[in-house]
C-alpha cells in the first residue's frame, strides 16, 4: 500500500492508532512475482470492534482522509452518545450512512440492532476443509439516490465508481442498479455492521468486497530457487527425503 510509505501517514497513524497486521488470505509467489492476495486497513476501537475499513490499497491522500474521518467521527460520537456503548454504535452506523449519502449520493437505512451470526443455519465463509472462519454479513439495501444530490453530480460519481477495478453493480430496492467501488461498499456494509468485532467483519470485506478467499493456508512459493535445475519447470520443489 503506497500510503504507508508517506511520512504524513506514518505520523498521523502513530499519533492516533496502534498498528498491527495479520494475514487472512493466501497467495502464490511464482518466479518472484506475487499472484493473488489483497489488503484491507481496519480502524478499530481498543477492543477490536471495527469503526471503519479501507478495502484495497489507496494513496496517501485517500488514506489520510479516511483516517481523519475516523478520528473526527469518534470524537463526535462520544460527545453525542455521552460515552454510552449502544448509542455510540448506532451513531457510528448513522455516520457511515451519512457519508454514503454525502460522498456517493445514495441512501441506506442504518441498522439499530446486530444480526445473530450464531443462529442455526447462519451462513459462513469457510476454508477448503469446510471449517467456518467468519460469518457472512449482508449490507443494508440501497434505497436509491438522494434527491437533493443533483442528477449531474450523481452521474459523475457513478461513472467514477464504475471505473474502479473492484466496482460492483448493486441493485436497489426500487430495481435500479448502482455502481459502488470498494470504499462505498465499505460504508454501505458498516451502516449495518459498524462496531462489530473484526473477526466477524473481515470475511465479508475480504471475500465480498475484495473478491479474495480468506484462508489459513501459508503462502505457496513456486520455484523459490529458479536457478536450480529442479525449479526450472515451474513446479514446486520436492520435499527433502526423511531419514
Amino acid at each position: 500500500m503506497s500510503a504507508l510509505a508517506d511520512r504524513r501517514v506514518g505520523e498521523f497513524v502513530n499519533q492516533y492508532f496502534v498498528s498491527s497486521f495479520q494475514k487472512v488470505g493466501t497467495f502464490r509467489i511464482v518466479a518472484g512475482q506475487k499472484q493473488g492476495g489483497n489488503v484491507a486497513t481496519y480502524f478499530c476501537a481498543a477492543d477490536g470492534r471495527v469503526l471503519h475499513v479501507i478495502p484495497g490499497p489507496v494513496g496517501a491522500e485517500q488514506f489520510l482522509t479516511e483516517a481523519r474521518w475516523v478520528v473526527t467521527s469518534v470524537r463526535r460520537g462520544l460527545e453525542e452518545s455521552k460515552k454510552t456503548g449502544k448509542p455510540f454504535k448506532v451513531l457510528f452506523r448513522e455516520y457511515h450512512a451519512e457519508r454514503l449519502r454525502q460522498q456517493y449520493g445514495l441512501l441506506v437505512e442504518p441498522a439499530r440492532f446486530d444480526v445473530d451470526t450464531e443462529a442455526p443455519g447462519a451462513l459462513s465463509y469457510r476454508d477448503p476443509t469446510g471449517r467456518p472462519l467468519a460469518p457472512v454479513l449482508l449490507p443494508p439495501p440501497l434505497h436509491g439516490p438522494d434527491v437533493t444530490f443533483g442528477q449531474d453530480l450523481l452521474q459523475q460519481r457513478q461513472a467514477r465508481e464504475a471505473a474502479h477495478p473492484l466496482a460492483q453493480i448493486v441493485p436497489g430496492i426500487d430495481g435500479r442498479r448502482w455502481a459502488l467501488g470498494p470504499l462505498a461498499q465499505a460504508h454501505q456494509l458498516l451502516a449495518a455492521h459498524a462496531l462489530q468485532p473484526i473477526e466477524k467483519l473481515y470475511g465479508t470485506v475480504f471475500e465480498r468486497i475484495l473478491g479474495e478467499k480468506i484462508s489459513t493456508k501459508p503462502v505457496e512459493i513456486v520455484t523459490p530457487f529458479p536457478w536450480r535445475p529442479e525449479g526450472k519447470r515451474g513446479q514446486p520443489l520436492p520435499l527433502p527425503a526423511r531419514p
